[in-house]
């Protein structure tokens, strides 16, 4: 399951979405996360789910990837609709027990959580996987530059964010392997109850820890071995160009806002 998570990796093309500036694809990344709120109904639900669609469909990346890519989230997005299906209140009630209330606005706001949640990590798995890491910190770094009046680290936050991004496919990656090591010995991950299955992940985290120190070691070395003192007097070698086309998307955006303020109830 864990080769399945695909939050991090970045997959080289030439359609739309990979030629865009990585600035704009940030901006628009968080904008639509924030509109996405605007959506209180269905039809609103629709529109968003019909422009992710079409999105997914410029960046020439298959959809099953990425339905593959929500799989190890499910649990999690299920959690979260399961407590506010049970603990929401309003409108028919269905079924009573306790605490416990499973009504019409309790399974409504549980089927907008869901959509949300889906359509989030969507966005946010189309953004890593069409833009280069260096390339999505370079645009993070210009985005947070007005800060640095105020002496804020911009490079260095950039630079963090870039190489955290970086490491969770290969964090993944590794704890598949040292999974696999660990059935050959014998160890079954899925037997027994909640507990036993959490005593069985404990072997794992030692090697993984003993492993991401290794990386992190191998990677400070080589950036001192190549010179690097931070971000002051820095050039760049891939310079940001905002075209035509990343306009374009701005004003997409903003009409893509205005029929969301339209077709709400």
């Amino acid at each position: 399951m864990m080769n399945k998570l695909i939050l991090g990796r970045y997959i080289p093309g030439d359609s739309f979405v990979h030629n865009l500036d990585p600035r704009s694809k940030l901006v628009a990344s968080f904008y639509f996360i924030g509109i996405i709120f605007l959506c209180n109904n269905f039809l609103s639900f629709g529109v968003m789910f019909a422009f992710t669609l079409f999105a997914i469909f410029l960046s020439k990346i298959s959809l099953k990837f990425f339905i593959k890519g929500v799989k190890p989230l499910i649990w999690l997005i299920l959690f979260t609709v399961i407590l506010q299906v049970l603990f929401s209140q309003g409108g028919e009630v269905y079924f009573k027990w306790g605490i416990f209330t499973i009504s019409e606005f309790g399974v409504q706001n549980g089927a907008y959580i869901f959509i949300r949640f889906v359509l989030i990590i969507f966005m946010s798995t189309l953004l890593t996987l069409t833009t280069p890491p260096l390339s999505l910190a370079d645009a993070i770094e210009y985005l947070l530059r007005p800060l640095k009046v105020v002496k804020f680290p911009a490079h260095e936050i950039s630079l963090m964010l870039s190489i955290a991004l970086r490491f969770v496919p290969t964090l993944m990656d590794e704890t598949e392997k040292i999974m696999n090591a660990q059935r050959a010995r014998g160890v079954d991950f899925g037997e027994g109850n909640l507990m036993q299955k959490m005593k069985a992940i404990v072997p794992l985290l030692i090697p993984l820890f003993v492993s991401s120190f290794n990386r992190a070691e191998d990677l400070a070395i080589a950036m001192e071995a190549r010179g690097y003192q931070g971000g002051d007097g820095r050039t760049k070698y891939r310079v940001l160009h905002w075209q035509v086309k990343d306009t374009l998307v701005v004003i997409t955006f903003a009409l893509l806002t205005a029929l969301l303020v339209f077709v709400r109830s």
